[in-house]
């Protein structure tokens, strides 16, 4: 029962709730991550681009009308169906040995998808380490490893690729090794940049006092704070390397005949750039939309991922 007003006689209705009035339940971390990807247009698009070719690649054995090994030599070069002498047998035509160029296409998928991401994580895992590191300890430590990646970087990357790759060979697994072993001074730089920074803030000072070992100090409350930046660099890198593999198998040392790269579809394709221009056009396309949306899945990952983009 309500107390009364002192003097008055009157109730005092303040100590009665609000039937109207009801508290409003704060969403979880999983629910505000959500709404950001889903207000950010950029990262969908990229996203939802992004899976269209991976599940391309994944189901190519499923959707790929002919094998993509089986030459026609009655069939050349037939046009794609939107040219008027085109055919539905083969909506994107046939390359200069009759072989159907939309089973290449989509197979292709799998060979630069492969390239991306395994050269994004091999060189992923050298430049984190030794970015963390450099970061973390400083010292000698920082000193040696700035040593190493001044060492990298007067190294060129095509040169080095290319004079690798013409000695020992241009199979997948090799050109997968040196484009992963070559491309990960960046990874270091950014790493050592964003430990610097994040090594003075407060609450690795007190996981320190706390006595936290040094491994659980790096990966429990540095790492995860540098990864929107890892995020970023990783999904570069493995755009970069599909590019780079591409340039390799335009020049000839990158992936070999008769395997279904982009890239070496384009090469071969060179001869006749003039006559059947879309046996350059639908590789072409297909690298350049998947390289566009690995970009913009990293952009739109690292805004919604950084501190400042939480609020």
């Amino acid at each position: 029962m309500p107390g009364l007003i002192p003097g008055s006689g009157w109730p005092d209705m303040t100590d009665i709730p609000n039937p109207n009035t009801f508290d409003v339940a704060e969403p979880s971390a999983a629910i505000r991550l959500w709404r950001r990807v889903r207000g950010h247009k950029g990262l969908m698009f990229g996203t939802t681009l992004f899976l269209i070719i991976v599940l391309m690649g994944l189901t190519a054995p499923f959707l790929a009308p002919y094998d993509p090994y089986d030459q026609d030599l009655m069939n050349r070069l037939v046009p794609p169906v939107w040219y008027e002498k085109g055919s539905w047998a083969h909506p994107f035509g046939t390359d200069n040995l009759g072989r159907d160029y939309l089973s290449r296409t989509l197979y292709g998928a799998q060979i630069s998808l492969l390239i991306g991401i395994a050269v994004m994580t091999i060189s992923g895992v050298i430049g984190t380490a030794l970015g963390l590191m450099a970061g973390y300890f400083g010292g000698r430590v920082d000193m040696a490893v700035t040593f190493i990646v001044t060492t990298r970087l007067a190294l060129p990357v095509v040169l080095v690729a290319l004079a690798v790759v013409a000695m020992v060979g241009g199979t997948l697994l090799i050109v997968i090794a040196v484009l992963g072993f070559l491309k990960w001074d960046r990874f270091a730089v950014v790493m050592r940049s964003a430990t610097q920074q994040v090594r003075s803030l407060d609450y690795v000072a007190a996981a320190e006092a706390a006595g936290a070992s040094t491994p659980r100090i790096i990966f429990g409350e540095i790492l995860p704070n540098v990864a929107p930046q890892l995020i970023v660099v990783a999904t570069v890198e493995a755009a970069s390397a599909i590019l780079l593999e591409a340039a390799l198998s335009f020049l000839g040392l990158g992936v070999q005949p008769p395997l279904p790269s982009w890239g070496l579809m384009i090469s071969e394709a060179k001869n006749f750039m003039f006559f059947s221009f879309w046996l350059i056009a639908i590789p072409g396309t297909a690298l350049a939309l998947l390289v566009l949306a690995i970009n913009m899945m990293g952009d739109g990952l690292r805004d919604v991922t950084a501190p400042e983009g939480r609020s």
